[in-house]
């Protein structure tokens, strides 16, 4: 008789928590917070407090310089609830029903004045996993164009441009420890140079950012 091969769900049954109420903590204008009670996996209950989120993208800009150089750029940006001017790359929430290919292509031209001739998703990260539903989409943009910036009302950032070895030094000594920035260097260090094993496939956008 062959063995029963477990589906994940199966296989992950002695870790799973069952949702069995939920209750409304607070709605603000993008962040919903809710308190489950839970089922354990030992029959226990307890409760979970969370955030919504709608989602967002970041978009790695590469810049090529005429001399052979890459640069990438970002921005410098106040973050209230840390206290802290943070380096990051440009990122911002999906709006409802939005194809995040156009979420990446409008955050960057809002934030940076760039556009971009070609595009290549990366993968996704889940920045806060404890507390937050948050998943972050990570694209890379390249064939850069600059333009004027279009950033929102009370939004205020200093776009600069980093070399990708610098960026490297700065999350290694604790300069840049923004969770998603963190993440987009560690695709840029497997998808660029020498030892690079991480695939990008390119494409060029068919609606005009």
């Amino acid at each position: 008789m062959k063995p029963i091969v477990p589906t994940v769900a199966e296989a992950d049954r002695h870790l799973l928590e069952v949702r069995e109420g939920t209750e409304e903590i607070l709605r603000g204008h993008f962040l919903h917070a809710f308190r489950d009670t839970v089922r354990l996996p030992n029959g226990r209950t307890s409760k979970r407090e969370y955030f919504v989120h709608p989602g967002a993208v970041m978009v790695i800009p590469v810049m090529e310089l005429p001399d052979g150089r890459t640069q990438l750029v970002m921005e410098r940006q106040y973050r209230y609830p840390v206290g802290q001017v943070m380096v990051e790359f440009p990122a911002g929430k999906i709006d409802p029903g939005e194809d995040t290919w156009l979420t990446a292509q409008r955050e960057l031209r809002e934030e940076t004045g760039y556009t971009a001739s070609e595009w290549a998703k990366a993968g996704v990260t889940h920045p806060v996993i404890a507390y937050s539903t948050e998943s972050i989409e990570i694209w890379f943009a390249k064939g850069l164009q600059p333009g004027p910036r279009a950033l929102d009302a009370g939004e205020f950032l200093d776009v600069i441009s980093v070399n990708p070895e610098d960026l490297m030094q700065w999350c290694m000594n604790g300069q840049v420890t923004d969770a998603k920035t963190l993440a987009g260097a560690l695709w840029w260090q497997n998808t660029h140079g020498p030892s690079a094993t991480w695939p990008l496939v390119w494409q060029t956008p068919q609606v005009s950012a």
